[in-house]
């Protein structure tokens, strides 16, 4: 293991600053990621960064140690939005979304991926519902696909993109993506505005009644909401 350590080392040129001359830059060029150089400081300093603020953290806790102020924090600023959401405020619902993201996104890099998987996956699949209510179908097609990325195996990710593919007029393609999500969950009940479509159901006609809600709120606001 030290062979293949050593053999694969490198010497780089570098330099530091920031507080505490904590950080590290390229040294000929001084930035954080220098693509001449082919060098990348942007994870070591992140964690530079978190030590530099917890004087009190002497070391990395364990992968299986979360922080549970910041749990709650990304929890209750969610259903801060869940609860603006049923109350039609869309805008608000949509602000309290972004800002538990950014809250979800400020944990360690040395705790387990999969919590940070989880909480983000759940929020982005929020925002998109909500950006489709607010007209903005392909912002909802973005975030749906962002979910899928991040879980694949969630349906709910799927059934999200289809709603956002209904909205710009691709329902072939919004079929597709529901029983592809059906495959990640057969029993699934498919939860859609127009009507909640049972398995035993061809997708296709909840999906058109879909269509044809989102046709009729662009002939009353008189214009194409996207």
């Amino acid at each position: 293991m030290q062979a293949r350590i050593d053999a694969a080392f490198r010497p780089v040129d570098l330099a530091v600053g920031g507080p505490g001359h904590a950080f590290a830059f390229c040294g000929k060029h001084k930035v954080e990621k220098c693509e001449e150089c082919n060098l990348d400081f942007t994870s070591l300093n992140r964690i530079s960064k978190i030590l530099v603020t917890n004087p009190t953290l002497r070391c990395p806790p364990p992968p299986n140690v979360v922080q549970q102020k910041l749990s709650q924090a990304v929890t209750n600023t969610k259903d801060e939005g869940n609860n603006l959401y049923k109350l039609n405020k869309h805008k608000e619902a949509l602000a309290k979304y972004n800002l538990a993201a950014s809250i979800a996104a400020q944990r360690p890099p040395w705790e387990g991926s999969a919590v940070l998987r989880e909480e983000l996956s759940t929020l982005v699949s929020n925002r998109s519902t909500t950006l489709f209510e607010l007209g903005d179908y392909l912002g909802a097609l973005a975030d749906a696909e962002t979910v899928i990325a991040i879980r694949r195996n969630w349906p709910k990710g799927h059934f999200r993109k289809a709603k956002a593919l209904v909205g710009i007029g691709q329902l072939e393609e919004a079929q597709e993506a529901i029983l592809l999500g059906l495959q990640f969950e057969p029993n699934n009940a498919v939860n859609l505005p127009s009507r909640t479509i049972p398995v035993s159901e061809s997708p296709y006609t909840g999906i058109k009644r879909l269509h044809d809600r989102v046709k009729k709120a662009r002939r009353s606001t008189g214009k194409r909401r996207i």
